[in-house]
């Protein structure tokens, strides 16, 4: 076995799939064989606990620290993680520095009768786990209630279904892996919705010390998600985001700048706090931190007014 490359994942479909994207990948880019390659489903916290709001049991982290956990027991060689579910400080031991081509980053609504945002009825139910979700779409529609769903994406769209709420919100990228586009009511661009750090990007994530393993990601790894993804997660270093921390930020390059835009909302949805800010390339990582410092001081602020 110790000549496996052990992926290891959630054992959910989307999660699956994440994870049979990385095997080709690997196989694409090495001298490797499907046989050399196992994927290892791991069952995390998050995957049980299915009614409760991520924050107030742990965090993101209830979708990777088992996962992590066996990564740091030699029990597999390479985690498989949704970006966005990945908190931003790197647990002990283990290093993310691979991500694959970036996917769709933006938002979707789903509703039954496949409705916009502006036409649905007065104070309809809006089903989300996210506080960044609530808040942005309250931002848009005072009106509407958020109530909280969890699960999987067929799980959130059969409650839809059973009339428990008018409409969800997704991620674009999620909806599109599954092959379930005819379900979308509607597309919000970037500027209307700023997705969560990181959202339609895989990372992959082994030990520090797996020179093997580093060599075989580095293969893999796409250069310009890897600079969008280091802004982006520097933003949420600085503010310690986390389930709880409504933060939402996004980059892109255009030629030799990347541009980020990012917000950050109060505890209680009332305030938010904006900024958009470009640097050369080679300074993603800067710019995220340097954005995150002036989200920072901006909420710490109005706390104090």
């Amino acid at each position: 076995m110790t000549d496996k490359i052990r992926l290891g994942t959630r054992g959910s479909k989307l999660a699956l799939i994440y994870a049979q994207i990385a095997r080709n990948k690997i196989l694409q880019n090495t001298n490797l064989n499907n046989e050399d390659i196992i994927i290892k489903k791991i069952i995390t916290k998050g995957d049980q606990i299915k009614d409760l709001r991520l924050s107030e049991v742990g965090g993101k982290g209830l979708f990777s620290t088992n996962i992590e956990k066996e990564l740091q027991d030699n029990k597999i060689d390479i985690a498989v993680h949704a970006l966005k579910d990945l908190p931003a400080i790197g647990a002990e031991g283990l290093i993310v520095n691979t991500f694959l081509e970036r996917n769709d980053p933006r938002e979707v609504l789903i509703t039954n009768d496949k409705k916009k945002l502006r036409d649905l009825k007065f104070n309809s139910i809006i089903g989300t786990s996210s506080y960044r979700r609530e808040f942005q779409i309250k931002n848009i529609r005072t009106d509407l209630n958020c109530k909280l769903i969890r699960g999987n994406v067929d799980t959130r769209i059969k409650k839809l279904n059973a009339g428990l709420y008018d409409a969800i919100i997704l991620s674009y990228a999620g909806i599109k892996y599954l092959k379930m586009n005819d379900q979308i009511s509607e597309i919000f661009s970037v500027e209307k919705i700023i997705p969560s750090a990181g959202q339609g990007i895989i990372s992959l994530q082994c030990r520090e010390n797996d020179n093997k393993t580093i060599s075989i990601l580095k293969k893999i790894n796409h250069n310009e998600t890897f600079k969008r993804a280091n802004a982006e997660r520097n933003v949420l270093k600085v503010l310690e985001g986390d389930c709880e921390t409504a933060v939402g930020a996004h980059a892109v390059i255009e030629g030799d700048q990347i541009i980020l835009e990012a917000e950050l909302f109060s505890l209680d949805g009332k305030n938010r706090f904006y900024e958009k800010k470009s640097s050369k390339i080679n300074n993603a990582k800067e710019l995220g931190t340097e954005v995150g410092k002036i989200l920072k001081l901006k909420s710490n602020n109005s706390y104090k007014k």
